[in-house]
């Protein structure tokens, strides 16, 4: 029996492909004309679309982390906190970079500072949207 017989344990933890940014057009999109919202650890863009998705791209660098297991967890809490935030009130994209010093940071620390973003971002793109 394989270890993630169980997963996902609750409905809605699953990462789909439709909750995705897949290609590079996608992210283009979103980096040409974002909302932005920053701190030390993240950088998070966001661009409100007509879509019923909500999506996410995560856009974590070798160059600015280069450990593939600090990468791997800094990938899994921003899909955490994105799954959690849930579509919020509108659909939009969003793409996550990460900054040196959310290496050092606690899980906690990472996921109440893109809580933060979730919120300020959802205001941003509602704002644009109305």
């Amino acid at each position: 029996m394989s270890g993630n017989a169980a997963w996902p344990a609750r409905p809605g933890a699953c990462f789909t492909r439709a909750q995705r940014l897949l290609t590079g057009a996608d992210f283009k999109r979103v980096f040409a004309k974002a909302e932005r919202s920053a701190d030390r650890y993240w950088t998070v863009l966001a661009r409100e679309h007509t879509c019923q998705q909500t999506r996410l791209g995560l856009a974590i660098a070798k160059k600015v982390v280069r450990n593939a297991t600090a990468r791997n967890r800094l990938k899994r809490l921003a899909r955490e906190s994105f799954r959690k935030h849930g579509a919020g009130t509108h659909s939009a994209d969003y793409v996550v970079l990460v900054r040196r010093d959310a290496m050092r940071a606690s899980n906690e620390e990472l996921l109440a500072s893109l809580e933060k973003h979730w919120q300020r971002l959802d205001k941003q793109t509602a704002r644009l949207g109305a």
